[in-house]
């Protein structure tokens, strides 16, 4: 067994949980999620709630990929276009966000998890099928 196919499933689901728990975040203390890090405009609870269930299932789902090797390309796959999409989005509207700092922290900080992500895709879409752990 190599380090990466060690390492592969510990990463993906540090992943998991990073986004699962955002979405529980998001969907049982909106306004404190809205206070913290998305005060863009006025407090749309319904809006972030939606948002969450989107966090909660691509966390579930790449929770399931830890145990299941042939998950983890096509998920880290739409977790890195979502990612990359948000970026975008962020990065055009920095300067909305409560703050300048707010809005280059949540810009930055999401472009980083996003070439985190395409790493793990890239590195999964490597792993030979056959030597990924399951």
């Amino acid at each position: 067994m190599t380090r990466l196919n060690r390492i592969l499933p510990v990463a993906v689901g540090v992943l998991a949980a990073y986004e699962l728990l955002l979405g529980l975040w998001m969907l049982f203390a909106p306004r404190s999620f809205y206070d913290q890090i998305a005060g863009f405009g006025a407090y749309p609870p319904h809006f972030i709630r939606d948002n969450a269930t989107w966090q909660i299932a691509l966390g579930a789902t790449l929770f399931a990929a830890v145990t299941k090797a042939s998950w983890r390309v096509p998920l880290l796959a739409l977790a890195t276009l979502q990612g990359g999409l948000h970026s975008i989005n962020h990065w055009i509207d920095v300067d909305n966000a409560s703050t300048l700092g707010v809005g280059l922290f949540d810009a930055i900080s999401l472009t980083v998890l996003t070439l985190v992500t395409a790493a793990m895709w890239r590195a999964a879409a490597d792993v030979p099928e056959r030597e990924a752990v399951p």
